[in-house]
């Protein structure tokens, strides 16, 4: 009788791990867990853009990232670790690389919409007190012009009309890496006349003069602009410092 009841056992403690066993491997089996081929290369690519723009807030930054890349629009990565260092008395959170994103994302159009501009720089993970700060100087509403825009975020990365040009010509160049930067004249006559009349200190005779001596130049350069054109001309003080009085965040340093 005893003999026959532990039989009885042992089958069932047999079939009992045999049940298991294969409840587990009907669970994680292989065919179950299928793994997109293009997954590995979307996270190595997602892990290198990441390591380049260096965001403030990873969370923030990589629904940014994933939304651009499920809509198949230009990414919010910078082309490199930037290690800028603004020359403001209160460094600002806007960076050259960061600038030059916004604009890939943005200048499809000639205006952009505040609240999709916003989400752009809020997935820079980009300070709100600069943003605000920006729209105030440009009187923007629900439309932005964008090149105004731009031209006001280049004055906060150099404090001068100067120097905000010349940011200018290195983000807007189409030309190769260490060439000069240059941009069409009438880009920068825009740009310039833009800041210029925004500052309130050049004098319109000056503007109209400044313009008419570098139109020369660019016309001996097809029509063409670059920094070391302007930068030294010496018959007009551009040089004022800009109206735009940056006070935000610090500057973040990627590292």
């Amino acid at each position: 009788m005893i003999p026959s009841l532990f039989n009885i056992h042992s089958d069932y403690r047999r079939n009992k791990g045999r049940k298991q066993t294969s409840t587990t491997d009907t669970m994680y089996c292989s065919q179950q867990i299928a793994i997109p081929t293009e997954l590995p290369d979307i996270l190595k690519q997602y892990t290198k853009a990441a390591i380049r723009t260096q965001p403030k807030d990873v969370l923030q930054w990589s629904a940014a990232y994933f939304s651009a890349l499920s809509k198949g629009e230009p990414f919010p990565v910078t082309e490199r670790v930037e290690t800028y260092t603004a020359n403001q008395r209160t460094d600002s959170g806007l960076t050259p690389g960061l600038l030059k994103v916004l604009h890939q994302q943005l200048s499809h159009e000639q205006t952009c919409s505040r609240e999709e501009l916003q989400n752009k720089w809020k997935g820079l993970c980009l300070p709100m007190m600069q943003f605000e700060t920006i729209m105030s100087l440009g009187d923007f509403s629900s439309e932005v012009h964008w090149m105004h825009f731009l031209a006001l975020g280049c004055s906060s990365l150099g404090g001068t009309i100067t120097s905000a040009l010349k940011f200018a010509c290195e983000l807007l160049t189409e030309e190769e890496e260490g060439s000069a930067a240059r941009i069409r004249f009438d880009t920068f006559a825009s740009l310039y006349t833009y800041l210029a009349g925004l500052d309130g200190e050049v004098p319109p005779d000056h503007i109209s003069s400044y313009l008419d001596n570098l139109r020369m130049q660019a016309e001996l350069q097809g029509g063409m602009v670059k920094p070391s054109d302007f930068i030294h001309l010496a018959n007009v003080d551009m040089s004022s410092p800009a109206t735009v009085n940056f006070e935000g965040p610090s500057q973040r340093e990627a590292t």
